[in-house]
């Protein structure tokens, strides 16, 4: 079984070459996995923790075989609307819920859920349930969110008061 551990960054020439592994977002966020290619070949991907693959990512195996990641097509709500504060006001209450949401010019995208879908309903905007690829942001905090209680805080701390030293200066 190959074993895949590399994504390097999408090449347009060999989108029609290589293998497709089609995989919905819900495993294209999972570092460690055994998946299937279209051809059937099984594979192991052992990508670094926090990894997420997006739609057109290359992938290389251990023995240089490449194959290219496809978003697979899934149930999401499709929220639309001309209005761009209307977008924003929706997106700001999905953020506070912590939901994943893709955004685009006019739409939003997320998985499904019917609370949120009424929610989008009530706020006012075109929404519908549809099988889409989906490929949401990756949020601030790449790799999870954190908390102050976390293993990491000392490391995250330090890291955000050299931020603020280094905007602000030293005495602020």
């Amino acid at each position: 079984m190959r074993r895949v551990d590399l994504v390097l960054a999408p090449q347009s020439d060999s989108f029609n070459i290589i293998p497709i592994l089609l995989l919905p977002f819900s495993a294209r966020q999972k570092s460690r996995q055994l998946a299937r290619l279209e051809n059937g070949e099984e594979i192991a991907i052992f990508l670094p923790p926090g990894s997420i693959l997006h739609d057109g990512d290359i992938l290389q195996a251990d023995d240089g075989f490449r194959l290219r990641v496809q978003a697979e097509r899934e149930p999401v709500i499709y929220a639309s609307s001309d209005d761009h504060y209307l977008l924003l006001r929706a997106a700001y209450h999905l953020g506070n819920r912590h939901a994943r949401v893709e955004l685009g010019s006019d739409y939003l995208k997320l998985e499904y859920d019917p609370v949120l879908q009424e929610l989008l309903v009530r706020l006012g905007l075109q929404v519908d349930k549809v099988s889409l690829p989906f490929d949401p942001e990756p949020g601030a905090y790449i790799g999870g969110h954190r908390h102050g209680h976390d293993e990491s805080y000392n490391e995250d701390h330090e890291v955000a008061q050299k931020l603020y030293h280094d905007h602000h200066g030293q005495n602020s």
